[in-house]
């Protein structure tokens, strides 16, 4: 098979690392990919919102199955142009990516079918959303914006102060961009954040392993929100209570709800869970893979990804037995320092080397491009070190291992991701 990928992140990377074990795969193409994904992929120089061109290139290359990585392009509508040419793609049609394109849609699909969530307002008058936040709200409380914003529109304001800015920031000053047009007032909740990944082919739906994630910047939780500096697999705090719950409460009432609506979903569901003294509810969904959790879930699965996109793409998932290793896998983010806000690109990324040959260990490409013979640096999120090992402390202890191989100029990570399973 000749498989084309659609991307540039660790989560394409990993994609591609995962599809590149499997026997059925002869050569794998990706747009437009980055330095790291060229050493298993040959990188084709289109953007992932040229979805015309990106046809051509899959018909004219006889590509036998592409892979859309992205949330922006899936939101876009690039599934629906390769299916209107008759091309095999795995990913959710436009009219199913609404489930992670508008906070307000899922949020109102949730109430509509009795899906746990936090109580919310919805607002596209900026006014309005301000006379709510003085006369109705109780803090601490959540802003959303409700369009993609890269993981970052989401503030938590624990003064009535501080949500006021916020909702200058997201329906004003429209911090991120065109996603602040609508904005979801969400009560604040408390508990532990998992994250399940999911693969659902428009009735069925199998989890993969449980994974939990790092948001801000800096240790212990402090700074901004980002794209996520670290995960580990599994969270042990998804007792297989959790599970059930969530498998009789939340997953399967999604898919059956997308069903119902018109809307039926192929591809991967992302549920962003809160473990909450009431019990599981969704805090988002995500219409792909998570970056990073793609970078400890994919290591510890043993099926050969191309059967199970297949299945996802045919209706087919429910003849899948989806199996994880019982090693733990923990990934710890290198960022360029100042991320997410402002930071320099271009440094020379030494000592990669460091990982050929290692077994469980794994440097996935996030942020990184080719200059003049060398790999560098061409953004916030730079390299995902990975590490599999027995339990989740000798996973641990692997990654910041393998943190000090690799070394860039302005080199920045936390030191303390998966620090929450000593409270175990």
């Amino acid at each position: 098979m000749k498989i084309l990928i659609v991307g540039s992140g660790g989560r394409e990377h990993v994609i591609a690392w995962k599809c590149a074990q499997s026997p059925r795969v002869e050569k794998i193409y990706c747009a437009p990919g980055n330095a790291g994904i060229g050493a298993v992929a040959e990188l084709v120089p289109l953007k992932a919102d040229q979805f015309e061109e990106l046809a051509d290139f899959a018909q004219s290359h006889e590509i036998d199955l592409t892979i859309i990585g992205m949330d922006d392009p899936l939101v876009g509508g690039i599934v629906d142009v390769f299916e209107a040419r008759s091309l095999r793609v795995f990913g959710p049609r436009k009219n199913a990516a609404i489930l992670e394109g508008s906070k307000a849609f899922s949020k109102d699909l949730m109430k509509k079918y009795n899906i746990p969530t936090a109580a919310y307002e919805t607002f596209t008058d900026k006014e309005k959303a301000i006379a709510y936040l003085k006369n109705e709200a109780s803090f601490p409380i959540v802003l959303k914006a409700s369009g993609l914003a890269l993981g970052k529109g989401v503030l938590i304001c624990n003064t009535l102060e501080e949500a006021l800015e916020g909702a200058e920031e997201i329906m004003g000053e429209k911090k991120f961009g065109s996603a602040g047009d609508e904005m979801v007032i969400e009560e604040f909740m408390t508990g532990r954040e998992v994250s399940v990944l999911s693969f659902v082919d428009g009735t069925h739906i199998k989890e993969m392993a449980s994974a939990q994630d790092h948001k801000r910047a800096g240790d212990g939780d402090t700074g901004l929100n980002t794209g996520g500096m670290g995960n580990f697999s599994p969270s042990p705090f998804y007792t297989k209570e959790v599970q059930q719950f969530c498998r009789e409460k939340i997953f399967q009432p999604t898919v059956d709800a997308m069903k119902a609506e018109g809307r039926e979903f192929k591809g991967v569901i992302f549920f962003g869970l809160m473990l909450t003294p009431d019990g599981p509810k969704v805090l988002e969904y995500n219409c792909r893979f998570g970056d990073p959790e793609a970078q400890v879930v994919l290591p510890r699965m043993e099926n050969d990804i191309i059967d199970v996109f297949e299945a996802c793409i045919d209706g087919t998932l429910d003849q899948i037995d989806l199996k994880f290793s019982d090693k733990a896998c923990v990934c710890v983010v290198l960022a360029s320092d100042g991320y997410p806000v402002a930071y320099e690109k271009g440094k020379e990324i030494r000592g990669l080397e460091s990982f050929d040959g290692r077994d469980g260990y794994y440097c996935f490409h996030a942020g990184t491009a080719m200059k003049d013979g060398r790999i560098v640096t061409s953004g916030g999120r730079v390299l995902g070190i990975t590490a599999l090992g027995d339990d989740l402390k000798d996973a641990r202890a692997r990654a910041y291992e393998a943190v000090e191989w690799v070394d860039f100029d302005n080199k920045y990570f936390r030191h303390d991701i998966a620090k929450a399973i000593d409270e175990v």
